[in-house]
């Protein structure tokens, strides 16, 4: 494709950009399309000359195969259509998919005077983590450049500003301001990943960046915003808050010798703990709300993880939306039965407890002649997290309610869980969240108010499915247990590199060895939000069924 270079004049020297932090809702593209519209009149009555609208913002990011879909096409121009009246006196920068000559390409459009002037097709195609590009798109080839009030501007497509390729190209063509549309989901540390990026291209080009990051949750993507603008320099001039929707204004100023920014608001990039916490909220919240759930329940044992989890869920929903149960056994501590009390009723949810003994007993009775001569072993214990799973699955199908499982990561590592038991639900919030990460959030979560009873935090994790049974009786410490399944999982290490870190080496083989053998278990459970560089989901594809041993 040629590089393009349209004149789009404004009689300005200093112009207002609207930065579009928006949620888009995957596969709802009128819908996205009134978003987009909205953004446009929104801006142009605030004085903006120039909007920016995320990646693929008319299908939502990511669409997956629904961009197959024979009708995409006609949906797509139907939408572009719309886009394009809508742009009278201001110019908007809008990501979509769109076919030229049988390929489908990520598109970055120009619309201007109610006329689509100029298209983008995004160079450089993820194909990494939770990114899958090159299976749908076709790679472009050029820059696009267009002009405005004089000043030469470029089009960037995320992946585009990782590299210094395309953005070389589009300073060779004239350009002097990079303007990069996003749809950049957040791990921890993103970021401060991406003003190292964003600072480092500015540089090498010698020209200003404007970078739109979108906002909100999609399966178990969230999206951080965290839009700025930042010098020839690489110094971040202005930042729009990192999870708020919204319209977020910076200003240009456009002069023969240089394009700056002007400097303006700098939101606070939040620390790791926030930041973790804000993104498990907007992840649950906008599961359930774009799937039009009434609310969620969840079973409330007492104990730290499920204790995380209702506090997400309550600032997620609100307490109206939320029901607790509590499903005491034998073996359930009054401790544990107190402090889960407490806590519903310090966060003003629905609570109720409902004890699983008579279904349990009932269980037992039906097998006893087949569990006959046999030790009592796990297959007990099992049934105890399975008869919890037919209560919760119960309310959830009679209510309407979304049952939220309470397996952390290092759980769902090394498959402590039970498979129709306490993995039975449809979305797991501390999924991608490690065991020693789930205490750092809850004394984080009761520095905004005290939810959390500290009992809860302070005593040994256990499952209370045995007599006084502790996790650690047969885990590893989770400190270490985690930063093993840290370098294995996250890093990629062998069992033998993990080894030569200073870890005891039955540790390490046992811990690599369960990741190993519960595959099959995390194949069937719920999806939930990701907050590492690599999660149980989309970015880590280990087949079920294989001959692979990890020590080398």
């Amino acid at each position: 494709m040629p590089a393009l270079f349209i004149a789009v004049a404004f009689p300005m020297t200093t112009i207002t950009v609207a930065l579009a932090q928006v949620n888009p809702l995957v596969g709802d593209i009128p819908g996205n399309t009134r978003i987009t519209v909205e953004a446009l009149d929104a801006a142009r009555a605030a004085g903006a000359r120039l909007v920016l609208l995320p990646e693929l913002m008319l299908t939502g990011y990511p669409p997956e195969d629904l961009l197959l879909r024979s009708s995409l096409d006609r949906r797509i121009e139907a939408a572009l259509a719309e886009v394009a009246a809508a742009s009278e006196g201001i110019t908007a920068v809008v990501g979509y998919p769109r076919r030229r000559d049988g390929q489908l390409f990520n598109m970055a459009g120009v619309f201007s005077d109610g006329r689509l002037v100029a298209e983008y097709a995004k160079q450089l195609l993820p194909n990494y983590q939770v990114f899958d590009e090159k299976r749908y798109f076709g790679q472009g080839t050029a820059p696009c450049v267009i002009d405005i009030d004089g000043t030469p501007m470029a089009i960037a497509i995320c992946e585009d500003i990782w590299q210094p390729g395309p953005m070389a190209a589009a300073r060779d063509a004239g350009a002097r301001v990079l303007l990069a549309i996003n749809a950049s989901p957040f791990h921890r540390g993103k970021q401060d990943e991406r003003e190292a990026v964003v600072a480092q291209r500015a540089r090498e080009a010698a020209m200003p960046v404007v970078y739109l990051n979108q906002v909100g949750g999609q399966d178990e993507l969230v999206f951080d915003g965290g839009s700025m603008a930042v010098d020839a320099d690489g110094e971040v001039c202005w930042r729009a808050p990192l999870f708020e929707q919204g319209l977020h204004y910076c200003q240009l100023h456009l002069a023969a010798e240089a394009v700056t920014i002007v400097p303006g608001e700098l939101a606070p990039v939040p620390d790791l703990l926030p930041s973790v916490y804000q993104a498990l909220v907007v992840g649950v919240r906008d599961y359930i709300n774009k799937n039009r759930f009434k609310g969620v329940v969840l079973g409330l044992s007492g104990g730290i993880d499920s204790a995380l989890t209702l506090a997400v869920a309550v600032d997620a929903l609100g307490p109206e939306r939320v029901k607790a149960v509590m499903m005491p056994f034998r073996y359930t501590s009054q401790l544990s039965r107190d402090d889960a009390a407490e806590q519903a009723k310090r966060m003003g949810v629905s609570y109720q407890s409902l004890s699983i003994e008579p279904m349990y007993e009932a269980f037992m009775a039906t097998l006893a002649e087949e569990f006959e001569g046999l030790p009592v072993d796990l297959a007990e214990q099992n049934i105890q997290a399975r008869v919890r799973g037919i209560l919760l699955m119960a309310i959830s199908n009679k209510k309407g309610l979304l049952v939220l499982t309470t397996s952390n990561k290092s759980e769902v590592a090394v498959g402590y869980s039970t498979l129709y038991g306490d993995m039975a639900g449809g979305f797991d919030v501390l999924k991608d969240v490690p065991k020693t990460l789930v205490f750092e959030l809850s004394r984080y979560r009761n520095t905004l108010s005290p939810v959390i009873p500290e009992s809860v935090i302070s005593r040994p994790p256990s499952a209370e499915l045995a007599p006084d049974q502790k996790d650690e009786d047969s885990l590893p410490p989770y400190p270490v247990l985690d930063r093993i399944l840290e370098l294995y999982i996250e890093e990629d290490w062998s069992a033998e590199a993990i080894v030569g870190e200073g870890f005891e080496r039955d540790d390490v083989y046992k811990v690599v060895r369960l990741v190993d053998l519960n595959e099959y278990k995390r194949r069937q459970a719920p999806i939930g939000v990701r907050i590492t560089r690599r999660g149980f989901g989309r970015d880590r594809r280990y087949p079920v069924t294989n001959g692979w041993r990890a020590g080398e």
